[in-house]
């Protein structure tokens, strides 16, 4: 089975998207898509489909899709994913975003509902939980040798000197580190949070946040824009009562460390896996075998409604820091009208 894919936006993240359709065996790029003809054009002619200027123009044209990368952009990096992506989901065809899923709690809520009305696999771009490593710790959480969890901490950073808007930071980088949060420990309770700016910044460009987990867990994430490369771009611990691992640059080494014993477990590049670049391949790639094996609408792995909670989470941490409270994560569900 082929399945017949275009993508929308083909920008740098876009033409990463399109050149993994392009080296998978089961996908045919039959379109690209951008508003700026230029590039629309000039990826038509590398990718080897047909050119659109507009998602209205490329469904009216009947061409067949299968499946619809959304790699838009806009303020905070997702501004503008709301208005294609609700037009593909409105006539059936699955999509797969780009993270954020929306600067916009109402917008992500909005995309996702209208995929579950319609019943259609709708999947965002998680790309830190589609690795090898990741897959083998989320295997530990399942099977008990972590024992009941008690702590996750976190940290996230990179060097970023964009001066966007004020929380730039948080919803443009933050989906990634609190959907891997959640694919660890569940459901986020309540948040505080700390922000500062760094020097010479106008944007929170620094941030602490505590959490505690529906399961009663505790954790943290330390994020910043003002990182060196050098520190390495993320670190995962998973606390537990039997032991703990770290998961370190989402695919290049995970250890396991348990309580009772100075012997650990190590392993570095599973599965080949040697850079974050990758984790694209690996991420598209299972979307992929999701659609073509049949996936239930409700059943997609990285769906817009994991990449929706991790977005509900970075909302109610910065209604705490502006009220200088603990906040509820399901009061920013139902000030949005979100899911309840």
């Amino acid at each position: 089975m082929t399945l017949k894919v275009a993508v929308v936006g083909i920008g740098n993240i876009g033409s990463i998207h399109a050149s993994v359709y392009k080296e998978n065996q089961n996908t045919e790029i039959v379109a690209v898509c951008d508003i700026l003809k230029v590039k629309a054009d000039q990826a038509a002619n590398k990718f080897g489909c047909k050119a659109f200027y507009s998602v209205k123009e490329m469904l009216d044209s009947g061409i067949e899709l299968d499946l619809v990368s959304v790699c838009t952009k806009g303020e905070e990096n997702g501004s503008e994913h709301f208005e294609p992506t609700m037009e593909l989901l409105n006539v059936g065809i699955p999509v797969l975003g780009e993270k954020p899923i929306s600067n916009n709690i109402e917008e992500g809520r909005k995309m996702v509902e209208l995929a579950r009305q319609n019943k259609i696999p709708y999947a965002v771009n998680l790309n830190h939980r589609f690795t090898p490593a990741a897959e083998k710790a989320k295997d530990w959480v399942i099977n008990g040798r972590l024992g009941k969890l008690h702590m996750i901490n976190m940290r996230m950073w990179i060097n970023n000197p964009v001066e966007s808007s004020p929380w730039f930071h948080l919803r443009a980088l933050h989906p990634h580190s609190f959907d891997v949060i959640r694919y660890f420990g569940g459901d986020v309770k309540r948040v505080g949070a700390f922000m500062m700016k760094g020097e010479g910044r106008q944007i929170w460009s620094n941030t602490q946040i505590i959490l505690e987990f529906e399961n009663g867990a505790i954790g943290n994430l330390v994020g910043s824009y003002d990182a060196g490369a050098s520190y390495g771009l993320e670190l995962c611990e998973v606390v537990g009562s039997k032991g703990r691992f770290v998961l370190e640059d989402a695919c290049e080494q995970l250890t396991f460390y348990p309580r009772t014993s100075i012997e650990t477990e190590s392993y570095r590049y599973l599965g080949g896996m040697r850079s974050f670049p990758e984790t694209f391949k690996s991420r598209i790639d299972s979307f992929i075998n999701q659609l073509i094996g049949g996936v239930p609408y409700d059943q997609v792995d990285g769906s817009g409604e994991d990449a929706l909670k991790a977005q509900q989470i970075i909302e109610a941490a910065i209604l705490s820091f502006e009220t200088g409270s603990i906040v509820d994560v399901k009061d920013v569900e139902l000030i949005s009208g979100g899911i309840k």
